[in-house]
């Protein structure tokens, strides 16, 4: 992935190896992954968006994990408190907002 802020469904089924089907399918099985939509109502994910996706993917397709198997883990799994390393990222991309507005 590069340095993109945004990524359209299509370029992330190339990213990941899923079709779009599949992508929006795993919105409504997985609260937790909601891309934003933009003013033209398309889907745009972010990163952390993406690497959710490659997670998810990797438990049913690598791990064994049914649906609602994965889904469970997950929500164990996440923390309403962000780790450093997410607040450094955010960080960075907010930079990186600003300096494109600028």
């Amino acid at each position: 992935m590069g340095q993109k802020l945004f990524y359209k469904i299509g370029e992330v089924s190339k990213l990941t190896g899923l079709e779009s089907y599949v992508l929006r399918f795993w919105e409504n099985e997985f609260s937790f992954l909601h891309p934003k939509k933009n003013n033209g109502g398309q889907r745009v994910y972010l990163k952390k968006d993406i690497q959710l996706i490659l997670k998810i993917k990797k438990m049913l397709y690598e791990e064994g994990y049914t649906i609602a198997g994965a889904r469970k883990i997950l929500k164990q799994n996440s923390n309403p408190a962000s780790s450093s390393a997410d607040l450094h990222w955010i960080k960075k991309e907010l930079k990186g907002i600003l300096a494109l507005l600028h």
